[in-house]
């Protein structure tokens, strides 16, 4: 069985050199730069600037400057109604955040309380989902600011620039949804039928699992942007059922590849050629009737892409899909107040939740504590670095403080050169732009160059509320190192969940539900048309629903991979299991499309069999740590259609001996 390699540690480097996982977060990213974000924040950032200088209000300008600037940092969304979510629901939260720290400034320990507390919550609402976590954090942030820094009077002046700030940002944010609509969805589905014309090009060769994988994103990011608008559009826009109907007929195709991966030879050429091509019909809008040049299927793998493929391309091409006949399967979101219900109850009874919010609050009480005892010049950039680094939803704490320090010591480069050359005044603003388009423009490289950016922007904002000019450098520097420090110790190493990865019990529920969905696949079911139907929507959402989770636990062990020892020698000591999970449930998937289509089914002893091999393997997972690759026992020699998964289950049940003590 071939897995993948993740390079985890330092064989063949010099003793010298950095470790992996820091030369990974210092590598800078292949995303292409997005230049139109980066004309939005230099518009959104200089403009308030250029406005304040003209009213002789300077300060104003600045704060409306702070406001658009996280804006800019929130505008992570591709679809618009995304944006408005992920722009003005943090700027509420921004602008209460900042209210509550100017109430408490100047206040000594009443301010330490106080951010204490707000640090509790903002950790425990970021556990909720992407628009709830850039909430909290611009809650703590705006707090922090209000409480560190003497804001205009009365108190609802600040909040209420920094939030004119955000609200420009989606103004021009939302200036191309007339013109583009529902141009992100669209480009959504087609990238997820790219994504799988290159799986299919791949199968029967090494690149296939990493192409599948791809294809799991594409999908999950697809029908997130679909089912999010449908929730509220749902029978009233043909456009939306149409891209909807248009990704439901990529499920078969999904489906079909794992089947002529298992063949162990490369598909015709014409099968990618013609996915992709319905790729371009999605993207372009196109209809009609379909002309497929596909070769003759022979074997039930065959037979499957070529049904897939041909119905997926009947669909694709139809002008006027049924608006009340397209099967949903994901299940369409719930109601607002029934999901804001739901989350705020799973928040309160989340120990996770809990447990980061203790460590949020821990850190940022111990940093204005220590800025109340000691005198600390800019001393809110302790706080600031603390909030900003302690976010594990963004990734690794241990790597981003490392990379925070070494982003801003960059950044500090800059904002050194600015300060000392360039007068204060109109030349702001020029600068400002130009500095506004880099945070997109390195935000997409990674969290370093980011750090790297944003940090003379704010230092720039900063002079212009407090004129300090070049003194700004050295104060800068020295609260982002004891921000980093506070976060290292008291909110990593303290807390042994850091370095006691639990990695193995997320794996180990993965397996579980991949037992439950062999049952589900070839479990029985009532010999009625409408029981045959319901039982292949609950199969296909179960199968949609494991690789979701296991893109999940893909992502959260590559997190891990970039954690020091020991953290990240566990992640890479159990990531050949996380690929032979992947495999089992391809496995499984594959049989039931050959079953589809012709080949014989396996008997329920045979089922029962392989469920119970897996839920045996999920205890070893659970129970094993860490664990020792074992040589893989021969491969049956049975041939029936559940074969492959036998041969996966027995070469995963390898990779869980425990090692020796």
């Amino acid at each position: 069985m071939s897995t993948e390699q993740i390079p985890s540690g330092r064989t063949g480097q010099h003793p010298l050199s950095p470790p992996a996982w820091l030369l990974k977060g210092l590598r800078p990213s292949t995303a292409p730069i997005p230049w139109a974000a980066a004309l939005r924040a230099a518009v959104a950032l200089a403009t308030p600037l250029a406005v304040g200088f003209a009213l002789d209000e300077p300060e104003y300008g600045a704060l409306v400057s702070m406001g658009a600037l996280s804006g800019v940092i929130g505008d992570t969304a591709d679809a618009y109604r995304m944006r408005v979510l992920n722009i003005a629901v943090p700027q509420l939260f921004g602008a209460v955040g900042v209210a509550l720290g100017t109430l408490v400034f100047g206040h000594g320990w009443l301010a330490v309380g106080a951010l204490t507390l707000i640090a509790l919550i903002s950790g425990m609402i970021s556990s909720i989902g992407t628009v709830a976590s850039v909430s909290g954090l611009l809650l703590l942030l705006n707090a922090v600011v209000g409480a560190g820094l003497p804001l205009p009077r009365p108190w609802w002046t600040a909040p209420l620039l920094l939030t004119a700030g955000g609200l420009f940002v989606l103004v021009l944010t939302l200036l191309g949804w007339p013109l583009r609509g529902r141009q992100p969805e669209r480009a959504a589905v087609a990238a997820t039928y790219r994504a799988l014309a290159d799986t299919l090009e791949a199968a029967g060769g090494p690149a296939y699992e990493e192409r599948r994988h791809q294809v799991t994103q594409a999908l999950n990011h697809a029908y997130d942007l679909v089912l999010g608008r449908r929730a509220r559009v749902h029978g009233r826009s043909p456009s939306l059922v149409r891209m909807l109907a248009q990704l439901n007929v990529v499920i078969p195709l999904v489906e079909a590849a794992p089947a002529a991966h298992l063949r162990g030879r490369p598909l015709p050429p014409e099968i990618p050629a013609a996915v992709r091509d319905l790729a371009a019909a999605v993207e372009e809008g196109r209809t009609g009737i379909p002309v497929l040049d596909l070769p003759p299927p022979h074997t039930p793998a065959e037979r499957a892409v070529d049904s897939a493929l041909r119905h997926a391309a009947t669909v694709v091409h139809l002008a006027e899909p049924d608006l009340h006949n397209v099967d949903d399967r994901l299940g369409r979101p719930a109601a607002l107040g029934v999901r804001a219900r739901r989350a705020v109850r799973d928040m309160m009874l989340s120990g996770a939740s809990w447990r980061y919010g203790l460590r949020l609050a821990l850190c940022i009480g111990l940093a204005q504590s220590l800025v109340s005892l000691i005198e600390v010049e800019r001393s809110y950039w302790v706080a600031l670095t603390v909030t900003f680094v302690l976010k594990p939803d963004f990734g690794s704490v241990f790597s981003r403080a490392v990379l925070r320090a070494l982003g801003t010591a960059a950044g500090l480069v800059i904002a050194a050169a600015v300060l000392a050359e360039v007068p204060r005044g109109w030349w702001d603003v020029p600068v400002m732009m130009v500095l506004a388009a880099l945070i997109p423009a390195f935000s997409a490289k990674g969290y370093a160059f980011q750090t790297a950016a944003i940090t003379p922007v704010i230092l720039l904002l900063s002079d212009l509320l407090n004129h300090q000019g070049f003194d700004l450098i050295r104060p800068r520097l020295l609260d982002s190192l004891i921000g980093c420090a506070i976060t290292l110790v008291a909110g990593y190493l303290l807390w042994p969940e850091s370095w006691h990865t639990r990695i193995g019990d997320r794996l180990a529920n993965t397996v579980d539900d991949a037992a439950r969905y062999v049952e589900r696949a070839f479990g029985t079911h009532p010999p009625t048309e409408a029981g045959l139907r319901a039982a292949r929507t609950a199969r296909l959402a179960a199968r949609r629903r494991i690789y979701r989770d296991l893109s999940g636990v893909r992502s959260e062990f590559q997190r891990a991979l970039t954690e020091p020892p020991p953290t990240g020698a566990r992640a890479a000591a159990w990531w050949p299991l996380v690929v032979a999970v992947e495999r089992i449930v391809d496995a499984t998937t594959a049989a039931r499309v050959r079953v589809n289509h012709g080949a014989e089914p396996p008997s329920a002893a045979e089922v029962a069999e392989l469920t119970a091999q897996l839920r045996a393997l999920a205890e070893a997972v659970r129970t094993t740590n860490p664990p020792a690759h074992a040589p893989a026992p021969p491969p049956p020699a049975d041939t029936g259609v559940l074969t492959p998964l036998r041969q996966e289950i027995t070469a995963a049940q390898s990779l869980t001996h425990p090692s020796p003590p």
